[in-house]
């Protein structure tokens, strides 16, 4: 279920909740548990048939993390990880494979055509954290109930974000209802939610009508100047608030629960560089590949021409696990290019004014974004030509809903910022309550938009 659905929002939300305030009051030691099941609730929601394939991959992972506690070989940890990316492999992009096989050799291959299981790249990424961490000897052993949490907490499951269990493990031994400060965590969580809630529908979804008609024409292989322009302008928007709105989302559900989750986005559109951007942007994904690629192919600790290396293959495997397709893989490489290119600028020490670089940042973002949205080259090369104004002129530019989004994100605050600014007074609570009402009208009234990133 969606966050931004009536049956999440009017039925498992409220009833989880109880739930968990039950537990806490009544029977503590079942709080945890109680959350487990709760988590594979929601995640059989969306297709049962995917629930045992979760359920496995802890409880191997967690078998393998207690062997090597027994034993400490890292040959243990290494098949993990090793088997943990095959079933990503299988499940993501055993198609993808395929097809780029039979492009290069002429042969025809049957496609597996597997469904793909949402979030699963979120969970085997958590899972490479934690194993990575046990074998250099950072992390301790968790019991099976902690360790399901971590991997299928709902409300980071699906989309992140991606948590280290440096985070949030020691979390779970709390009891968030008997702090000083419950209450006002609690409220916070609410308005988190509602403000994630009111980016997404007001924002990021009416976006998606100026993007999706452009990219569909693209791919039939004609775009209008107009259109191809609007697009570009509004797709990085739409991604923006769709998934920061998810991540706040994401945010306040957990902090009702007790548990605080790490941000995912600092603003991103007010980046004054490439680097800037990637400190600000999936926060929580940039910190993963710098951690466990970067600096796990050397870094900045062995030369320029490694550390070029590294940053432009970190960023190219970022491309891939955004999308099996040679589209996702261009962008990935086109940023780690434009990140080497960053890196030589400061090398030369050569002089770049704030809102130049603002300025660049963004024309690159935008102009690359088109590579990432588009469904293929061609579709893209149809995009880019149009920018170029090789296409019939089309209609007018609708600009409204793009310069709101484009003011909200540059100069507005960011949501957790904004809910931790604002006073605990009744006024606050009055409004909330307006605009969550609101918010269900419309998600009542409109077509209800999954999020861009589950596809991930």
């Amino acid at each position: 279920m969606l966050f931004n659905s009536f049956a999440f929002l009017l039925v498992f939300l409220p009833c989880a909740l109880v739930l968990h305030w039950m537990a806490e009051r009544f029977a503590p030691a079942w709080r945890l548990p109680l959350l487990a099941v709760l988590s594979f609730a929601f995640y059989a929601w969306w297709d049962w048939r995917f629930l045992p394939l979760l359920m496995a991959s802890i409880v191997v992972n967690w078998a393998i993390a207690r062997a090597f506690g027994h034993w400490t070989r890292s040959a243990l940890i290494y098949s993990a990880i090793a088997v943990n990316l095959l079933v990503l492999g299988i499940f993501k992009y055993a198609d993808f494979a395929l097809g780029l096989a039979g492009d290069i050799t002429g042969a025809t291959f049957t496609p597996l055509a597997l469904a793909l299981p949402l979030g699963i790249s979120f969970f085997t990424f958590h899972h490479i954290m934690y194993l990575t961490d046990l074998k250099a000897g950072r992390a301790p052993q968790f019991g099976l109930v902690r360790y399901t949490l971590y991997i299928a907490f709902f409300p980071q499951v699906l989309a992140g974000p991606l948590v280290r269990w440096t985070e949030i493990m020691h979390q779970f031994d709390e009891r968030p209802y008997l702090r000083s400060d419950a209450v006002e965590r609690f409220a916070r969580g609410l308005l988190l939610l509602t403000v994630g809630l009111a980016k997404k529908v007001f924002i990021g979804d009416p976006l998606s009508l100026y993007v999706n008609p452009a990219y569909e024409a693209a791919a039939n292989g004609a775009v209008s100047v107009s259109a191809a322009w609007q697009a570009t302008l509004a797709f990085p928007f739409q991604v923006y608030f769709d998934f920061s709105g998810y991540t706040d989302m994401a945010l306040g559900i957990a902090l009702m629960f007790g548990v605080v989750l790490p941000q995912n986005f600092d603003s991103p559109y007010r980046a004054t560089s490439l680097q800037d951007f990637w400190r600000r942007w999936h926060m929580t994904l940039s910190r993963f590949l710098r951690d466990y690629l970067y600096i796990g192919m050397g870094g900045n600790r062995h030369g320029l021409t490694l550390q070029l290396f590294a940053l432009f293959m970190t960023m190219t495997l970022g491309g891939l696990w955004h999308g099996a397709g040679l589209t996702y893989v261009a962008w990935g490489m086109l940023h780690g290019a434009g990140l080497c290119v960053g890196v030589l600028w400061q090398r030369a020490r050569l002089p770049m004014p704030p809102l130049v670089g603002w300025a660049l940042t963004f024309v690159f973002l935008a102009l690359t974004f088109v590579m990432f949205r588009a469904t293929s080259f061609e579709a893209a090369w149809t995009v880019y030509e149009a920018l170029l104004g090789f296409g019939p002129e089309g209609e007018r530019i609708r600009w409204r809903t793009i310069a709101l989004a484009a003011a909200v994100a540059l100069v507005g605050p960011t949501a957790w910022t904004f809910v931790h600014r604002l006073p605990p007074a009744r006024w606050v609570a009055v409004v909330a309550a307006i605009v969550f009402v609101i918010i269900l009208f419309k998600i009542g009234d409109d077509a209800n938009y999954e999020f861009i990133y589950f596809q991930f």
